[in-house]
C-alpha cells in the first residue's frame, strides 16, 4: 500500500503547508510546471518523488524528468505527463499512448483546474491536482491525495493549501 501525494504547477513555490502533507506520504509525484530544480531537491530530501517536465520547465528540470512517465505503482499502471488537452480531444500524443499502454491512472497537470473523473472511453481514472503554486489564474492551491493498494485506487482526498496570493 502507498500513499501518494500529487501535486502539479508549483512555479518555483513550495508552499510551507504543502511539507506536512509531503511528510504524510510514501511517495510525491508532481505532473509538471516545477520551475526549478531547488525545488524537486527540497521534495527528494523528505520523499521519493516521480514527476515530469512542463512547459515553463528550463533544461536542467528537462534533463532530469521526462515529458512522459509511464510506471506501475503497485498493481496499477500510471501515465503521467503535463499537457494533455481536453479530456473529449486529448492531443494526438496522448491519445497514441493512452491506447498503447492501458494505464489505469492517468494524470495531467498544466490547466490549473482541479479534476478527477473517470473516462470509459480509455478505461482510466484521470487526475489534475490544479495548482499549489503562487502564478497562474487559480484561486485556491490545490493538491490531491490517495492511496494505492494492490490494483486499488482509494481514499482519494483534495486538499486545499489557502489562496493563490
Amino acid at each position: 500500500m502507498k500513499h501518494i501525494l500529487l501535486i502539479s504547477d508549483t512555479h518555483s513555490h513550495l508552499d510551507d503547508l504543502l511539507i506536512k502533507h509531503i511528510q504524510l506520504a510514501d511517495e510525491v509525484w508532481h505532473a509538471g510546471d516545477i520551475g526549478n530544480s531547488e525545488l524537486t531537491d527540497a521534495i527528494k530530501k523528505l520523499k521519493p518523488l516521480k514527476a515530469v517536465y512542463g512547459n515553463i520547465d528550463d533544461h536542467q528540470v528537462r534533463k532530469e524528468f521526462p515529458k512522459n512517465l509511464i510506471f506501475c505503482c503497485e498493481e496499477v499502471k500510471v501515465y503521467m505527463t503535463h499537457i494533455c488537452g481536453q479530456p473529449a480531444k486529448y492531443i494526438k500524443e496522448v491519445n497514441d499512448l493512452l491506447i498503447a499502454e492501458k494505464p489505469k491512472l492517468f494524470i495531467c497537470g498544466h490547466s490549473h483546474i482541479l479534476k478527477v473523473m473517470y473516462q470509459k472511453q480509455y478505461n482510466v481514472l484521470h487526475l489534475n491536482p490544479g495548482a499549489c503554486g503562487k502564478h497562474g489564474f487559480h484561486q485556491i492551491k490545490t493538491v490531491l491525495r490517495f492511496v494505492i493498494d494492490n490494483d486499488q485506487i482509494k481514499d482519494l482526498a483534495i486538499i486545499e493549501l489557502g489562496n493563490r496570493a
